[in-house]
């Protein structure tokens, strides 16, 4: 389970992730990362939030694939930058998908993300 120090709760934080952050969209997923280089002390954790549409299922599947999701982005906590904020959108394919399909496209964008960006290029 996803500590509580590191859930996103607030309305301004999800919208400051989505709209300025970077983006990587999979089938199932779609994962927003800002990286917050000042950060106050008390704030310097990494923050995950997710948003689950009802496009996604009835309540039961959306609350499915909202605790799998939760689950696999804790084994993501120690690469995040620290006072970074991400964000995990779930796609409609998530309430039919496998686990290991959720797994694999959350690794997938978060590699992207995460990955060192090229200085030469624009």
């Amino acid at each position: 389970m996803l500590p509580s120090g590191h859930r996103m709760r607030r309305r301004d934080e999800f919208t400051l992730a989505v709209r300025r952050g970077r983006r990587a969209g999979r089938p199932t997923v779609v994962v927003h990362l800002l990286r917050r280089d000042e950060v106050p002390e008390d704030e310097a954790s990494p923050l995950v939030g997710f948003i689950v549409a009802r496009t996604v299922g009835n309540a039961v599947v959306r609350n499915r694939v909202r605790r799998r999701l939760r689950h696999l982005a804790l084994r993501y906590l120690d690469r995040l930058p620290a006072g970074s904020l991400l964000v995990v959108r779930a796609n409609p394919a998530a309430g039919t998908a496998r686990h290991d399909e959720l797994a694999a496209d959350l690794e997938s964008a978060l590699d992207r993300l995460l990955r060192p960006t090229s200085k030469g290029r624009r």
